[in-house]
């Protein structure tokens, strides 16, 4: 534990060299001056206030010789500490912000399927709590190698005034190493354990706060809140066997000093009467033990945040270091208009389960709208998916005007091509917000004509502050329909080639859906469509249809032509129409 933490602690140096120097060389003065200091008063003792005592009066310039020397040392000291801690604070909150940002881009470049396997509040862990638990140990690392050369000097000092007393130091100071090491291989696995219940507590509840809605309409509160408390309580045991492991360790590191100076002043006044040493030198040595005792703690402090540290440091670095990233090309789609989309024979399966597709081929031409038609589970939103790249096909291809996916610039790619999900998601902004998402180009105008494409110009109109209107988180102020269309806009508003509906207006009566359907058909989109569709009302309006059935193409045509030539297809969408009929 003690060689993994280091290696983290070294690679914060690294990172930040400069920030580490600079505060290093703070704490050193510091610790230098608390030597000094201990030989201001024991020099004070020795030549002013003993004879002092013995003439019965006091020197004016003794005093003020003695003031100038504490002043001096006290202010050099409140530079030395200012230097220290402004340096370790930066240095620390530094490092944090800058591996929250790697963690935020490296969930941003990881591709769908990585993130299914982990949960929300496991990633939202990653990126809080063990980014600062892994430099958990920065504030104090300088203070602690500000220690070590302390005590090398302390020793050196102590030599220098009398050998025996100095051997009191060498039995203290790898007594308090011993000891430290000793609470940090203990301290190890407490710690680690807390840093994983910190990241599951965290993950149930985000769970519980985003399925609030069906814990209430199911009665399940109470359940629910049992399953949290579980886990909070393991919680809480694991913090509380942190802590009763630190009430032993810091009383220890506290009276270790104290019997440092309880046994200098023991032999040292043995050593007094016998002339080796004068009043001046004990009292600078026994100072020294006594002010040892706050900056020795910097070195607990380090070793007891270590355990912590390399726990957040090891779950951070499994995002860095993960696996699954999508290469993208150079190549931009050629051409302007309407996207042609191709998929020549794609096999598809998620991680070890069953094929989802199995030699899909297709083409949406230009200018067309194609209809994805199938029972749930034939792979129409793997499709989707597949046709926007968010996902690799295991084998075969899927191109655009020509040009492989793959071989797309990730920039290419999100100018030509747009997916409207299923679920909508709205963020916690304004309209205007939510649609141009800061894209150059998209101001105001092309605003108010993609709500006009998605049929959301006048309730957006209606809104207290028109596009300035707040729509709070996930857009909880509008309706489902009202969320389907402002995200079929935020697609439109990029003018997309390919636009991708994943059953995208489900939410959405059918006039409005057969309007904004009629408005992209029309070609005011400029757009090539690929629609997964249910209603017959919404497939009707398709040029051509693709008829899906576990995973393969069963059939391509016209909505008439299936309904007259494919049985299962029939009685697949008449089956949707009598389910909405009733």
């Amino acid at each position: 534990m003690l060689g993994r933490g280091l290696r983290v602690l070294g690679q914060a140096i690294r990172t930040e060299p400069r920030l580490f120097v600079i505060s290093s060389i703070g704490s050193s003065v510091f610790g230098f001056l608390i030597i000094a200091n201990s030989y201001v008063v024991g020099f004070v003792t020795g030549h002013v206030i003993v004879p002092a005592f013995a003439a019965g009066s006091v020197r004016t310039a003794s005093l003020a010789l003695v003031v100038a020397l504490l002043v001096g040392i006290s202010g050099l000291r409140v530079a030395s500490i200012f230097g220290r801690r402004l340096g370790a604070g930066y240095m620390q909150f530094r490092l944090q912000a800058r591996y929250r940002r790697a963690v935020t881009r490296r969930y941003l470049s990881l591709p769908p399927a990585w993130h299914q396997r982990h949960a929300t509040g496991t990633l939202l862990s990653n990126a809080n709590s063990d980014v600062e638990a892994s430099f958990g140990p920065i504030a104090p690392l300088p203070f602690a190698v500000g220690t070590i050369v302390m005590i090398f000097g302390a020793m050196i000092a102590l030599f220098l005034t009398d050998w025996v007393l100095a051997l009191v130091g060498v039995a203290l100071f790898p007594t308090l190493f011993a000891l430290n090491l000793a609470y940090s291989r203990r301290m190890s696995p407490r710690q680690i354990h807390a840093q994983r219940m910190r990241a599951k507590v965290s993950a149930v509840a985000h769970e519980s706060f985003d399925g609030a809605l069906v814990v209430k309409t199911m009665g399940r509160e109470a359940d629910e809140s049992r399953r949290f408390g579980v886990f909070v309580t393991e919680l809480r045991d694991a913090l509380i066997s942190v802590g009763r492991l630190r009430g032993v360790f810091d009383p220890l590191m506290d009276s270790l000093p104290s019997v440092g100076t309880l046994a200098v002043l023991l032999i040292g006044t043995w050593r007094l009467q016998s002339g080796a040493i004068s009043v001046s030198e004990l009292v600078s040595v026994a100072f020294l033990f006594t002010v040892l005792a706050f900056p020795v703690r910097a070195i607990g402090w380090v070793v007891g945040e270590l355990p912590r540290s390399v726990a957040g440091w090891e779950r951070v670095q499994a995002v860095l270091s993960a696996e699954g990233d999508l290469r993208y090309g150079d190549a931009t789609v050629p051409g302007s208009g309407p996207a042609e989309l191709r998929f020549e024979q794609v096999s598809y399966r998620y991680a070890q389960g069953p094929a989802v597709l199995e030699d899909v081929t297709f083409t949406v031409p230009p200018g067309k709208t194609v209809a994805l038609v199938g029972a749930t589970g034939s792979g129409k939103s793997t499709i989707a998916a597949l046709a926007i790249r968010l996902v690799d096909p295991d084998s075969g291809s899927v191109a655009l005007d020509g040009v492989k996916l793959p071989d797309l610039s990730a920039a290419a790619l999100a100018g030509a091509a747009a997916l409207v999900p299923q679920i909508p998601f709205v963020f916690d902004d304004t309209v205007r917000g939510n649609i141009s998402l800061d894209r150059p180009g998209v101001d105001d105008d092309r605003v108010w004509h993609a709500l006009r494409l998605a049929q959301a110009d006048r309730f957006t109109a209606g809104l207290p502050d028109g596009l300035d209107t707040e729509v709070g988180e996930r857009g909880t102020s509008l309706s489902g329909g009202q969320r389907q269309r402002l995200t079929l806009a935020r697609a439109l508003a990029g003018r997309p080639r390919l636009l991708v509906l994943d059953d995208a207006t489900s939410a959405v009566d059918p006039r409005v859906e057969a309007a904004v359907l009629g408005a992209l058909r029309d070609g005011d989109a400029g757009a090539s469509i690929l629609v997964v569709a249910y209603r017959r009302a919404t497939i009707a309006l398709a040029d051509q249809v693709v008829y899906l059935h576990q995973g393969r193409v069963v059939a391509t045509g016209t909505h008439r032509e299936l309904m007259a030539a494919q049985p299962g297809y029939a009685d697949l969408v008449t089956a949707y129409e009598k389910a909405e009929n009733r």
